[in-house]
């Protein structure tokens, strides 16, 4: 490690002020920040100083979406083979995964990275470490064989219109990885919606309907069992599949207290109290499904766990995370069944309630002074 730091100081000095390589600082500085500890430290006065600082929460994200990346993996090798009508070992599916799952991510950094950067240069400011969790997190939310030109155009969008014209990491009131998702879908929604986009390379004669699609047409006979909702081994985007995996990472973020666990429970809490409302309503073939298996089915717990819990986006008072992830999961659950062209509803109701997150805090905070004031003139 002193090796490295040694190195970094005299590669450096190439990229100071009056130095030719100066323009290129800012891509410098975000290598050098990722790989050691940040040479910025406070100087003067009153800072409240943690070891906990923005890369290490930053790292702990990453290491929690792991589980769920790792069983994506598998399982776009295990739905190719499927298709094909081969069996291959876990070994040889996980590797065909990584292979699919490789050039996205890449894709992803490089254009982003590169909007990042060149924001930063011309600011004069640091690359913030939070886009490298933002680009772990776009591949897992999209089919395996999305065009890698789709990517790149929505990442920057993302980026662009969902971080940087707002001010940067901290100031945006948006979701960028939902905000690259919600651009393909609009723009390019023959990549992301239907059943042929969710197996890389798969056999012509073979459907692999993600079970939201199958929902969505009322084939609810044809719904995977809660053991494959779980464990994962189903058609679908990369990160959401195994509910087992998400669950592992929930409780590392939770344990550490990265994520906020009355987000999380308040999202579940509303998608169940939905689920409930239309079991008893009934009239349509979805509304049948029981509440807590519409909880298991798409990006529902992967989008409570990683995205609900994002606390630049969400609200900041106690009482107002909890009404925010209420309404995140009755809005998940409602646009899910009422909106048959889109029946993933966890990226909309998410970006939604991002919207409405200062109002939420405002009215918190509103209602909190009128009831002190109400006490100290009884």
């Amino acid at each position: 490690m002193k090796k490295l730091e040694k190195w970094s100081e005299q590669i450096g000095k190439l990229f100071e002020k009056g130095k030719p390589l100066h323009p290129f600082y800012a891509l410098f500085d975000a290598l050098d920040t990722f790989l050691l500890t940040p040479k910025e430290v406070t100087g003067r006065g009153c800072h409240i100083r943690d070891a906990v600082d923005m890369k290490r929460t930053m790292i702990t994200v990453m290491i929690a979406l792991f589980p769920p990346l790792l069983v994506g993996l598998w399982n776009i090798g295990y739905q190719h083979f499927l298709s094909m009508g081969m069996t291959v070992s876990l070994w040889e599916a996980f590797f065909f995964g990584f292979l699919k799952w490789l050039p996205l991510v890449i894709t992803v950094y490089v254009s982003g990275l590169t909007v990042e950067i060149i924001f930063a240069q011309r600011r004069g400011h640091q690359v913030a470490e939070g886009f490298f969790v933002t680009g772990f997190l776009i591949p897992m939310i999209l089919p395996p064989d999305i065009p890698l030109w789709i990517v790149a155009l929505a990442t920057i969008f993302a980026v662009i219109f969902g971080k940087e014209v707002f001010g940067g990491t901290g100031y945006n009131f948006l979701n960028p990885a939902l905000l690259a998702r919600a651009f393909i879908f609009f723009a390019y929604p023959t990549v992301i919606s239907g059943d042929q986009v969710w197996i890389a390379e798969k056999a012509d004669s073979y459907s692999g309907a993600t079970p939201l699609a199958e929902a969505m047409i009322g084939n609810i006979a044809q719904l995977p069992s809660i053991a494959e909702l779980c464990i994962g081994n189903i058609p679908g985007s990369i990160g959401e599949t195994s509910k087992i995996a998400i669950l592992i990472g929930a409780l590392l973020l939770v344990f550490t207290r990265v994520a906020n666990l009355k987000i999380m429970l308040s999202v579940i809490a509303g998608g169940l109290t939905m689920g409930f409302i239309f079991n008893l309503i009934g009239t349509l073939p979805i509304m049948e499904i029981p509440a807590y298996q519409q909880l298991l089915m798409g990006g529902f717990l992967f989008g409570t766990v990683y995205m609900a819990t994002d606390p630049v986006t969400g609200p900041h008072t106690s009482q107002g995370k909890i009404l925010y992830g209420f309404l995140i999961g009755i809005f998940a659950i409602l646009i899910r069944v009422a909106n048959k062209g889109y029946p993933e509803g966890m990226m909309l109701a998410i970006l939604l309630m991002n919207i409405f997150a200062p109002l939420i805090d405002y009215c918190v905070i509103q209602l909190n002074i009128r009831k002190r004031l109400r006490r100290n003139h009884a």
